[in-house]
């Protein structure tokens, strides 16, 4: 396939550009507001938006009082909103701004929705404050008082109504819907039952003036409504110019979705401004067909809308995507945030066993210990649950088994760690066992051939965890698990007597790239002990490798030589098994976030040797092996898991958690939709 720009344009992927416009506001002059209205829809043309909102009152300004009730500023309104609307055809978006308009004998603030040059529909304020500083009731009637549902507005007839769902007929999800300031500060917000409606994006046109705290009121607002509607809600608020006779307004400006902001503007800023991002229609969609709540609530309490159709803007061009992406889903770039992140996941690991274990009257584990990632944080939950429970560690029963290809790097760190933990450590080489097996199934290995094959790996994965149900047996002890999310995704791991299996297992919920930040986090705080900190820094800066192949020439065996990097791996997971989006969405998305390792941030502590990044073509051929692993040869093993906590929003592969699948299935439609809508 050709490379087009077709596939480099969110738009192609199911995202919609969404801007809150902040105006310099000019008090009681509709024309000097309208002229300030224009500058910002040619900003927004430019940078390819396709939807944009103004605040409250925003052609004639929202503190003039009595003002609102002269004729010759609402005449000059309508003429005003007749030229804007002309402009959104001009330059092709919607523009959605506020005006105090006449309907019969009584006056409404109103959102007017605009596109391809015409009024699409006037949306009246559902709630008027009263209370405190505000009056709107002297001026205004409620969206309830009007007699129809229609309004005259410059010679033409238009829909006016509170509630009106605006869809896109062109483009799928692009479907918003708009209220004004108070109506989301009641109880019930207007927006609510427009979400159940079908509406993916609500928008809030807001005057709010500014007192202490205020500006964290509305956030944490447009936040738990986006994420309680699953949305996206786009807010924007009066800002310098308004009258402060008696009140401030600092202008301000945020878009969330799904109860994550994208994008907040400056605040307290002097001068047009615009705070723009790209909102996932696609994904909210993908998230609401996931959410059997949300759909019967929609069917419980969702009430018929009148629903607006519109033509969208429809040029997908090459652009950069605007909006936050992790490059590691399971692992936030904001440093407060993972700190958050790995306490909990850390407690809920620790909890989940020590749960088990007073379940079970357990006062002994067995571990095995390699020196790797994984079996390290395993014993480190370990080592925590059973401080807390008051349980000497020296009741870990800790066992490294080196085989034919442990290197002494790593044998010496799984010695160095259970020394520096306190734990019971053991050494059991597997070598001559597993030599026996060779020999007695008839292994050319037996004979001397440097046959390195599948049997010869799982020979020795499969010893290992035969050794370890048999000393737990032997201890009164259980097995801990150590095998992770990201191998449980790919089945790198040895099935049934093998790494696959345990009694408890409290790694299967938690990535391969977290269980990093994690490691570095128990180091950071030595949650136990100092001792150990010097070896979990070598274990970490140690490859990540199952050692069950002698080395060629001084190079170790390589997983992510094999499987893919765990980076990207990650990536595909949290995406795919979360939300559902296609493959070609997924390549796009990850192609934005590792394309560019100077771009952007990384999390906090992450070493400079992996700053790395992939071009499209490294991904899409990764994405390819993911996709067959995932979907067509591994699901039989997570068919059968132990059991084990689950830790991150991207879901469990337990088949009694998050993700059910059939163990049989096959990867042909996302293999053929990946090679139809990506370019190689």
């Amino acid at each position: 396939m050709a490379d087009t720009p077709l596939f480099h344009s969110p738009k192609t992927h199911g995202f919609v550009r969404v801007a809150a416009a902040t105006p310099v506001s000019h008090v009681g002059d509709p024309r000097a507001n309208a002229e300030e209205h224009l500058t910002l829809i040619r900003q927004a043309a430019d940078q390819g938006v396709d939807l944009m909102v103004f605040p409250e009152l925003s052609l004639s300004a929202y503190a003039i009082d009595d003002l609102h009730m002269q004729a010759a500023l609402l005449d000059e309104v309508e003429r005003q909103i007749a030229v804007i609307a002309q402009a959104t055809g001009e330059h092709d978006l919607v523009a959605v701004v506020g005006a105090p308009i006449r309907n019969g004998d009584a006056l409404y603030n109103c959102a007017v929705v605009m596109g391809a040059g015409e009024v699409l529909g006037v949306v009246p304020k559902t709630y008027l404050p009263n209370y405190r500083e505000y009056y709107e009731k002297r001026w205004f009637a409620p969206a309830t008082a009007r007699a129809e549902d229609v309004i005259r507005l410059n010679g033409e007839t238009v829909d006016f109504a509170p509630g009106l769902v605006f869809e896109a007929v062109n483009r799928p999800g692009f479907v918003f819907s708009v209220e004004i300031c108070e109506d989301y500060w009641a109880p019930l917000p207007p927006s609510t039952r427009a979400a159940l409606a079908g509406a993916r994006i609500l928008l809030n046109l807001s005057a709010s003036n500014i007192v202490i705290g205020k500006a964290d009121e509305r956030a944490m607002l447009s936040a738990s409504h986006s994420a309680r509607t699953l949305s996206a809600y786009v807010f924007t608020a009066s800002g310098w110019g308004e009258s402060t006779t008696d009140l401030a307004w600092d202008g301000q400006a945020t878009i969330h979705e799904l109860g994550s902001k994208l994008a907040e503007g400056e605040r307290f800023a002097l001068e047009n401004h615009l705070t723009l991002a790209d909102v996932d229609v696609d994904r909210i969609g993908l998230d609401r067909l996931r959410n059997g709540t949300f759909a019967e609530c929609a069917r419980v309490e969702g009430e018929p809308a009148t629903v607006m159709p519109f033509m969208a803007r429809e040029d997908a061009v090459e652009s950069e995507l605007i909006r936050p992406l992790d490059r590691f889903p399971f692992v936030p770039d904001d440093a407060g945030r993972l700190d958050q992140d790995c306490y909990e996941a850390f407690n809920i690991q620790v909890q989940g066993l020590m749960r088990r274990m007073t379940a079970t009257q357990a006062e002994r584990l067995v571990i095995g210990v390699s020196g790797g990632l994984d079996s390290t944080q395993a014993l480190l939950v370990a080592c925590r649950a059973f401080d807390r429970l008051n349980l000497p560690r020296t009741n870990i029963l800790a066992y490294t088994m080196p085989g034919f290809a442990t290197s002494d790097g790593t044998k010496s760190n799984a010695w160095a760690l259970m020394k520096a933990l306190g734990v019971t450590g053991t050494e059991i080489d597997i070598r001559p066992a597993a030599e026996q097996m060779f020999k007695d199934i008839g292994h050319p290995y037996a004979a001397g051939e440097p046959v390195h094959d599948i049997t010869f790996e799982n020979v020795q994965a499969g010893l290992r965890t035969d050794y370890l149900f048999r000393l737990a047996n032997q201890n009164r002890a259980f097995v801990l698990g150590t095998g992770d999310l990201s191998e449980l995704a790919l089945g790198w791991a040895t099935y049934g007597v093998g790494d696959h299996m345990s009694h408890y297992n409290v790694n299967g919920g938690v990535a391969k790239t977290l269980i990093r930040h994690l490691i570095r986090w128990v180091a950071a705080r030595e949650l136990v002990g100092a001792e150990a900190t010097p070896t979990l820094h070598a274990i970490l800066d140690t490859e990540i490798s199952p050692e069950l192949v002698p080395a060629k020439e001084g190079v170790l065996q390589s997983t992510e030589g094999t499987v893919g990097p765990y980076a990207l791996n990650d990536f595909f997971l949290y995406y795919i098994s979360r939300f559902g989006l296609k493959p070609s969405k997924v390549a796009f998305l990850a192609h934005q976030a590792w394309s560019d390792a100077g771009a952007g941030h990384w999390p906090a502590n992450t070493p400079d040797d992996e700053k790395v990044e992939y071009d499209l073509a490294t991904i899409k051929a990764w994405l390819r092996k993911f996709l067959i692993r995932f979907f067509q040869t591994a699901q039989f093993k997570r068919s059968a898991l132990p059991n084990g906590p689950k830790v991150v929003t991207g879901g469990s592969l337990s088949p009694r958690g998050d993700w059910r699948a059939p163990s049989d299935g096959n990867a042909r439609v996302w293999l053929d939709e990946l090679d139809a809508n990506v370019p190689d």
